[in-house]
């Protein structure tokens, strides 16, 4: 094994189809017209020294190192700043550029420190290799003079010049000595990032980065996305683990396991420990581009609180008894069949985690299936993206987005719908900024003012702040606009849909009541502004749709997600780059759960457990009758509990006592069975009421595949031996055949080959495949053997794209007298999911607690103050937070995360839920606000029976 190194070819590549050829030290080259010469000098294999240039930003021409001579041509220009031309003959090493170059590093090397020995970048410094790229052996201007570098001056006095390091962001260090003002890290909030978060302050010898107005890292602006680390050519910004673990040695690409986005990295090491995460440049899902979540938050791999041994109790009040794996599998068998035995093959099942590979879930519904006998498997897609795969199956007949991410760089008009990318999918957040500086327009439908509505240099055209609940109504008016103005394109409706069922939507969404005079009304926007997004998206180029779980998450998130497809169609807005409608999906693997199996009335592939032709590929190859009766969804599941007729679970790498509706309910679900099972890394909040502990492995000791929300398959590769002894696939095979399974998998691969061999859509897919492409979209397969980036190219998986009328019926959440306000709940930046990695790593920093949002009017007639302790109640139950008083939401709405087990949101969401999936209805809930003094009651009783359930005896006891 050995470290990658990635090329750094200066500036960003050049999108032309016209090339011009050039001479470069003798050499002819051909590249595309507008390349850089210092580009072209590295294409043909000649690597021109540069400090200021990288090929992340654009170039910048400040650092005067590239210079070159050109035949013809006056001076010497810069290199990365001078397009390549026809005929243009270039030497980038004359006696006149050694001389010219030297001088420029004496001056640089003047100003700064020379503890190279102890220098944290030491091996990978880029100002260390120029010095000795140009030649430099003295500094005639010494290395004491008037600088930056020492903290007093020669006589003693205080250094005026001197800025101590600031140490405050917990991942990294700013040293101001070592800087040498080359404006990459600005240049990388700016282009990369768009945050704009950094400046130049000063001049001249003064100059220094600043963050914000001279603040410190962590009280400014930067949201930690490494962007900067990543451009900084010295040490000025470094890695705090580089400074205390040293350079790393070997390293692997390997996929992030946060969101959606699917980020690849390189995961560098030094042995088994890991040194840093990078990301890697051609990654295709992030070009490179990281979050503070992907590259820093990977330290609860190696927290106090991880569990590396199985452990079991008989009654969930009892201490956890920590047990030879051999016990603890061989007691979940035994409980598992006398569950069977007593209550019949349909008392068990088994929840499938979103945040585990591929492999892994394929293997949790096989042993549910072909072991367990019956089709009780569901997984967190329930509670979030169910209604995606429902409705996009119903439009286009397959359950998954359209586009790859790159089509975000293609689009001229957006809409983003019930997301939030720069806090959910912050990687594709920045790409969206981006393109939206370039001059796309961009409409924000969603109840809070998210930073997209405004922030440095982008602005939404239109901001539809609508009332929660009200997605189809306003999708339909949206509609309605379009046809009653003749804005739909006919061509495209003809051709790849059915006419009639079109002529019948067109008649339905043309109706009075879905005007905007009329939706704005019960919305509460303005109907001015619903007529202008439709216009601007039906008539503004090509059109993309992004919606995340605020579109889902309803009574009506299948009914929403058909509409956003009938406005795809209607608009002609599929089947090319830049269009499509892209759900934006919460969890790392959460696409792939769905793709392998992972509901009760689905097989690998989204093919109906009722089909004998599908059942038939697998009972062949499984050596088994399968049950062709969908089975148990998780609040079904819940429900059976409660009335006696389920009574086991296993349940890997979901925590459903935090993340699903109703609290109360999900506890006495769990509390009714006789043999819960988790399967994790922590003892998490529903391992409270479990019986047997199974630790699991994280994203870094295991192989495998994740699919990412544009179904991009990735690779996850193993850079660490498991700390609990096993990767969780092996895991779920040893508990398999404990129950007699006779499974003989020696690596993720064979089970990937199997999945191949069973589903049509990932027929082509295999590792060496992976190997080769870096990554492949499916369907990939004989009709597509290099997989699809973009879907519906030529038609519509299921034919002609269906129309589907969406009547908005209001939910059965209403408010009143005893709950006047509607509260909302998502996710912020710095935290994911339920937290339970993220809460072990310096993330809290940012979020050491949910707070609730709510505006000043709302706050002002509860005389609330920002900070105070708040009861937020409901119909389901109570709990208490503190305020945060905002004008990002709207009066008569609330806002709150649920990253934090204490407040424990959903203890307040109710069980209403999408009339097609289940999926909850987590975005619509009456509530009253009130003061309060701090925890509720049941929060004080909750935190004491949690502690209760996370006893664990000391091995000497646990060996008695």
């Amino acid at each position: 094994m050995r470290l990658i190194q990635e090329t750094d070819y200066g500036t960003p590549a050049v999108r032309s189809e016209k090339t011009v050829t050039l001479t470069i030290d003798g050499n002819q080259v051909t590249v595309p017209e507008g390349t850089s010469l210092m580009r072209a000098a590295m294409e043909a294999g000649t690597q021109i020294p540069k400090l200021c240039a990288t090929d992340m930003v654009d170039a910048f021409g400040s650092c005067r190192l590239c210079l070159v001579e050109v035949e013809g041509r006056n001076g010497t220009p810069s290199s990365c700043t001078t397009p390549a031309a026809e005929g243009m003959v270039v030497h980038t090493q004359t006696d006149k550029l050694k001389k010219l170059r030297r001088g420029v590093m004496e001056l640089y090397i003047s100003d700064h420190p020379l503890d190279c020995l102890t220098c944290a970048a030491n091996g990978d410094c880029e100002l260390q290799d120029m010095a000795g790229a140009v030649g430099l052996r003295d500094v005639r201007y010494g290395y004491d003079g008037d600088n930056h570098v020492k903290a007093r001056a020669g006589d003693g006095d205080d250094n005026f010049r001197f800025m101590a390091k600031d140490e405050s962001n917990p991942y990294f260090t700013y040293d101001p000595s070592k800087c040498i003002v080359c404006s990459r890290c600005v240049r990388a909030c700016e282009e990369v990032q768009g945050t704009f978060a950094l400046t130049i302050e000063g001049r001249g010898f003064d100059s220094r980065v600043s963050p914000g107005m001279h603040e410190s890292f962590l009280a400014s602006e930067c949201v930690s996305c490494g962007a900067c680390v990543q451009a900084c050519p010295t040490a000025t910004l470094q890695e705090k683990s580089v400074i205390e673990i040293g350079q790393p040695e070997h390293s692997k690409v390997t996929t992030c396991a946060y969101c959606g986005v699917g980020c690849s990295f390189k995961a560098e090491m030094r042995g088994e420990e890991l040194v840093r995460m990078v990301p890697w440049k051609d990654g295709k899902a992030n070009r490179g581009h990281s979050c503070v979540k992907g590259r820093f938050a990977w330290g609860y791999a190696n927290h106090k609180d991880r569990i590396l041994n199985p452990m079991i109790r008989e009654k969930t009040s009892d201490p956890w008894r920590e047990v030879s794996w051999e016990e603890a599998l061989s007691h979940v068998a035994s409980e598992f069949r006398r569950i069977q035995y007593q209550y019949g093959k349909g008392a068990i099942g088994g929840i499938t985690s979103s945040r585990c590979t591929n492999e892994e879930t394929f293997l949790v519904q096989k042993l549910i299936r072909q072991v367990f006998g019956n089709n009780n498997v569901d997984t967190c897609a329930r509670v979030c993206h169910s209604p995606t795969g429902y409705g996009l199956g119903q439009a286009f007949g397959t359950s998954a987005g359209t586009q790859d991410f790159d089509s975000v760089e293609h689009t001229d008009v957006v809409i983003v719908i019930g997301a939030n990318p720069t806090d959910g999918h912050p990687v594709f957040g920045s790409r969206l900024k981006k393109r939206l500086r370039e001059g796309a327009k961009l409409i924000v439908i969603d109840p809070r003012r998210i930073d997209l509505v405004r922030s440095p240099h982008v602005e939404a055209s239109h901001h539809l702040p609508l009332k929660p609940g009200t997605n189809v109504a306003v999708l339909t008016s949206l509609a309605h606009v379009i046809v009653t103005e003749g804005l739909f394109d006919e061509a495209f409706i003809r051709e790849r849909c059915d006419w009639d069922e079109f002529q019948d939507w067109a008649e339905f969404v043309s109706q009075p009541e879905h005007a905007p005079e009329t939706v704005g009304e019960m919305s509460g926007i303005d109907p001015e502004e619903i007529r202008g997004a439709a216009r601007l998206f039906a008539t503004g180029g090509n059109g993309a749709i992004y919606y995340g779980l605020g579109v889902t998450e309803h009574s009506q998130g299948s009914t929403t997600v058909m509409a956003i497809a009938n406005l795809a169609m209607a608009t002609g807005n599929l089947g090319r780059p830049g269009v499509g409608v892209n759900p934006l999906r919460g969890q790392n693997n959460v696409q792939g759960s769905c793709d392998m199996g992972s509901f009760p009335h689905e097989l690998p592939g989204y093919r109906h457990v009722s089909g004998d032709a599908t059942r038939e590929i697998f009972e062949k190859l499984w050596n088994v009758t399968l049950d062709n009766e969908p089975g148990l969804r998780i609040p079904n599941m819940l429900d059976a509990a409660v009335e006696g007729t389920f009574r086991g679970i296993y349940i890997q790498g979901e925590d459903i006592l935090q993340s699903d509706p109703d609290t109360h309910h999900v506890a006495a679900g769990l509390a009714a069975m006789e043999c819960v099972v988790v399967h994790d890394l922590f003892l998490n909040e529903t391992a409270n009421h479990a019986h047997v502990f199974l630790p699991g492995s994280t994203f870094l000791e295991k192989d495998g595949t994740f699919t990412n929300a544009e179904r991009r398959i990735n690779r996850v590769r193993k850079v660490m031996s498991p700390k609990n002894g096993f990767a969780d696939w092996e895991v779920t095979q040893m508990l398999a055949n404990a129950l007699g399974a006779g499974w003989s998998y020696t690596h993720p691969g064979e089970v990937m080959a199997e999945i191949a061999a069973t589903t049509p859509s990932f027929a082509n897919v295999s590792y060496d495949l992976l190997e080769e492409r870096g990554s492949v979209q499916w369907p990939c397969n004989e009709a597509a053997p290099d997989g699809t980036p973009v879907m519906h190219v030529d038609g519509f998986v299921r034919g002609k794209g269906k129309f589907i009328r969406t009547e908005y019926v209001a939910t059965d959440e209403r408010t009143g007298p005893r709950f006047p306000l509607l509260l909302t709940t998502g996710r912020i930046l710095s935290q994911y999911n339920v937290g339970a990695q993220t809460r072990r790593t310096e993330n809290v920093v940012w979020h050491g607690e949910d707070r609730l949002e709510i505006h000043p009017f709302d706050a002002e007639n509860r005389g609330l103050k920002d900070g105070d302790w708040v009861r937020i109640a409901s119909r389901a139950g109570e709990t208490t937070l503190r305020a945060l008083i905002t004008d990002r939401v709207a009066p008569g709405v609330v806002y709150t995360t649920f990253h934090h087990p204490a407040t424990q949101a959903n203890v307040i969401t109710t069980d209403f839920s999408d009339w097609a999936t289940n999926c909850p209805e987590y975005k619509v809930t009456a509530v009253q606000i009130s003061p309060s003094n701090g925890p509720t009651d049941w929060q004080v009783e909750y935190e004491e029976q949690a502690r209760q359930a996370r006893r664990i005896l000391p091995a000497m006891d646990a060996a008695e």
